[in-house]
């Protein structure tokens, strides 16, 4: 049986190489179907309108045996792995995967493809092409099969700022929060955010510096190794190296006492669907707040590897989750070429917040004046946003006026709030050991993240899937909105739109309305 919407075509200008060696071996990752027999799911848009303190979350556990995998589909999967002479690897009921591993050339005999080497510029990947046939052993039962291709999948949205101008500003990630308004008297105590990374690294010498200049308690970081990755600084400022330092110093140093978990794994679409299910399903971490500021193009990414995705983050919502994602760093477009309209993913999953930037001017801790980031003119990025053409208009986004799709597809809007990203506007951070200047959504996701971990050490409960509450006409005091910009390809306005979403937070009036709002 053929995966619809499994195919895959080589990179923009690749060229073949050569093959695969007989003696190369791989690990895939098996996504399951749902217990055929599972209970209804929890009926998350309905639980997202009431208050978190009346909500009721599944457990990671109570969500292994209700809605992950059956075991007899499992055991189904193993019994294939053993009759063609793999390996099974690690199983999770609740994240419904299964890692299978043998010889690379016999793997991608057994799914139907061919895989080759592929060299597009200065990347070299292992590529298959066409799409992924699913053995009779497995049909109904396998919605997923990846890591036979092993090209890089997203990007990290953060800008190290290179174009000074006497009109640039840089603030401390505090400042920015206390100009947000962010809830005192809380630090996250008790909170767990996982931070998800696709390469690079931190050193604890950096961390020691940047926490030391700003005169924080630096927080306890734990490091989760997904599919072999580890926390590999590259030592350049401007590879993945600025994004996981900013995503662990932004949070850390607006949220002190709570614990960060940094979930590192290969720029794959496997890694991908492997780090999320790990952080979203870790029962030894527990995180209450996901931050992701990684992402790509929606049609950059196979259907099953989005389907993949957007289940992981409805798990979340039903585990009292909150998932944060960076909306892109490359305004309207997305950075696709020929410059048609799109949005990034995962930010367009109606499962997570997407976080989109603004330009954030202050005095002191005050807001002076605030609008859309855009400085594409001088190629230091904009906020991404825009209209699904995959995911439907949610109905938390009924009443938001969210435009039909460049292609009439009455999609999902992206973003759904946002925050100070512009470079010349920027977070003062400390990357490969020298002080710089770096915006991008990606440190809109992670000073959101902080935002909920003070909320939910405030309410004693997590908040969990929001975006039913933010979207309520009452909560409309509880955003400063974004009504100047554009993204090149929509503009700003009153209420919702495809720039800034519904605006930049203030904190404290979220936190009160989160208690008290019918």
């Amino acid at each position: 049986m053929r995966l619809e919407g499994s195919e895959r075509a080589p990179l923009p200008g690749a060229r073949r190489v050569g093959g695969v060696e007989a003696t190369d071996r791989v690990a895939v990752t098996l996504v399951v179907r749902h217990r055929p027999d599972a209970p209804p799911f929890p009926d998350v848009a309905a639980m997202g309108r009431v208050r978190p303190e009346e909500r009721s979350y599944l457990t990671r556990e109570e969500f292994a045996v209700r809605h992950g995998a059956h075991p007899n589909d499992l055991g189904q999967v193993a019994k294939f792995a053993r009759a063609h002479g793999l390996v099974v690897g690690r199983v999770s009921a609740g994240a419904r995967t299964v890692q299978l591993e043998g010889p690379v050339l016999e793997v991608a005999r057994l799914f139907g493809v061919t895989v080759e080497r592929w060299s597009s510029g200065p990347v070299n990947y292992r590529g298959r092409t066409g799409p992924i046939q699913l053995p009779a052993e497995l049909e109904g039962v396998v919605v997923g099969v990846f890591g036979l291709d092993d090209r890089p999948q997203a990007r990290p949205h953060f800008r190290r700022h290179k174009t000074p101008a006497p009109t640039d500003v840089a603030y401390a990630p505090g400042t920015v929060a206390a100009a947000y308004d962010f809830p005192v008297g809380a630090n996250g105590a008790g909170e767990t955010i996982g931070l998800l990374e696709f390469g690079g690294g931190y050193s604890s010498s950096d961390l020691a510096t940047f926490f030391g200049e700003v005169g924080v308690t630096a927080p306890t970081v734990t490091v989760v190794s997904v599919d072999g990755a580890t926390n590999s600084p590259t030592g350049d400022p401007d590879g993945p190296d600025g994004e996981v330092e900013l995503d662990v110093e932004v949070a850390g140093s607006t949220t002190p006492g709570s614990h960060l978990v940094v979930y590192f794994a290969p720029n794959t679409e496997q890694g991908f669907v492997d780090a999320l299910n790990e952080a979203v399903h870790d029962t030894t971490n527990r995180p209450s707040i996901i931050s992701l500021s990684w992402g790509a193009p929606e049609s950059g990414w196979t259907t099953p590897a989005r389907s993949a995705l957007n289940a992981a983050c409805e798990d979340a919502s039903a585990m009292g989750v909150t998932v944060l994602v960076a909306a892109g760093d490359n305004g309207a477009s997305d950075g696709v070429p020929g410059g048609a309209l799109t949005v990034d993913f995962p930010a367009s999953s109606p499962f997570v917040l997407g976080c989109g930037g603004t330009r954030l001017l202050l005095s002191g801790e005050t807001i002076v004046s605030e609008v859309v980031w855009n400085e594409l003119a001088i190629g230091e990025g904009a906020t991404g946003g825009g209209v699904s053409e995959v995911f439907p208009l949610p109905s938390f986004q009924s009443g938001a006026r969210v435009p039909p799709a460049p292609n009439g597809f009455v999609g999902r809007g992206v973003p759904d709030v946002a925050g100070d990203a512009d470079p010349a506007s920027g977070y003062s951070v400390v990357i490969d050991g020298s002080n710089s200047v770096v915006g991008g959504t990606s440190a809109v996701a992670p000073l959101w993240a902080a935002l909920f971990a003070r909320i939910n050490q405030s309410l004693g409960v997590p908040v969990g899937y929001v975006n039913a509450l933010l979207y309520s006409p009452s909560f409309a005091t509880a955003f400063h909105d974004i009504t100047s910009g554009n993204n090149d390809g929509y503009s700003a306005g009153p209420g919702w739109d495809a720039c800034t979403g519904l605006g930049s937070p203030d904190g404290a009036r979220l936190l009160q309305l989160l208690r008290t709002s019918p």
